[in-house]
């Protein structure tokens, strides 16, 4: 199995420093994804309620622990809260629909998805879920820095993730620096630039640096995060490539290779920025 990293996080427990995501993988593929995931050496698995695939995973998480001898603690479990099941009591009953599709009595991991809508009353249940032991961490996902900052300050458990875009062409550098003030763990959506992966590829600088390491250009997107200390979760439906985005610990890139790979920054969102109110539209068009 390939070496993996590991992060504490701010109430003490472990996260490995990559993951295998199932955004937008069919539901068809799911379960054989995860499979293939955890067989080649995957421990972090992470999924959501808006991905429509908790069951799935599931069920390939089942399949690979009765067939590998995974126990269920050495696997890190990762949920999201959609906008739709906010406030106190939603919250609490879609986290417990999560547990039986995902065929687990806790979770390892549970996000807020969006910064919309009652997300203080759904980051409230989760605290009491967490105090009740059915959840072993609370994270945010897509919060601006001051939207990170209200909740950290003013609930009474400070967030130990915050899951964004984060990828080659936006590297985060302002938000992270935020994350480090908070303690809070950085952690990257797309981390492959998804439909721009083929930009990176193509890339002469990391094309030049790829080869001075013998790896492919994503394996030196994903290093260059994973360098900088933040968690990925590339997503996969081909083994090979799965091996490929974990083979990332047995190297390291120069000071001058980081600067150069900085320069590839836009500073921009692929789809839409924290202050746009179109965010609103596209998260409830994917409900």
């Amino acid at each position: 199995m390939n070496k993996m990293d590991y992060v504490t996080l701010n109430n003490g427990i472990k996260m490995p420093m990559v993951g295998f995501g199932v955004f937008e993988i069919s539901k068809e593929e799911t379960a054989r994804c995860v499979y293939d995931a955890l067989e080649v050496g995957y421990r972090l698995i992470d999924t959501a309620q808006a991905y429509y695939n908790e069951e799935e995973v599931g069920i390939g998480i089942q399949q690979a622990m009765r067939e590998f001898g995974i126990k269920r603690e050495d696997i890190f479990l990762t949920t999201k809260v959609w906008v739709t099941e906010f406030g106190y009591e939603k919250t609490r009953a879609s986290v417990e629909e999560s547990l039986k599709k995902l065929k687990t009595d806790y979770l390892d991991l549970v996000l807020i998805h969006q910064c919309l809508s009652d997300y203080y009353g759904a980051y409230h249940a989760l605290e009491d879920l967490y105090d009740e032991g059915k959840i072993r961490a609370i994270g945010i996902s897509n919060f601006s820095a001051e939207r990170m900052a209200d909740i950290a300050t003013f609930k009474r458990i400070v967030p130990t993730v915050n899951q964004v875009e984060t990828h080659m062409f936006w590297q985060q550098y302002y938000l992270h620096e935020w994350m480090e003030k908070y303690h809070i763990q950085h952690e990257a959506w797309g981390p492959l630039a998804q439909h721009r992966l083929k930009e990176i590829i193509a890339n002469p600088i990391v094309k030049e640096i790829a080869e001075n390491h013998g790896k492919t250009p994503a394996q030196i997107a994903l290093r260059q995060q994973v360098q900088r200390g933040i968690v990925v979760i590339p997503k996969s439906t081909h083994k090979e490539r799965m091996k490929q985005n974990l083979d990332i610990f047995d190297f390291e890139l120069t000071e001058d290779e980081m600067a150069r790979l900085k320069l590839l920054d836009e500073n921009k969102s692929m789809w839409a920025e924290y202050d746009d109110p179109m965010i609103v539209q596209y998260a409830m068009a994917e409900d």
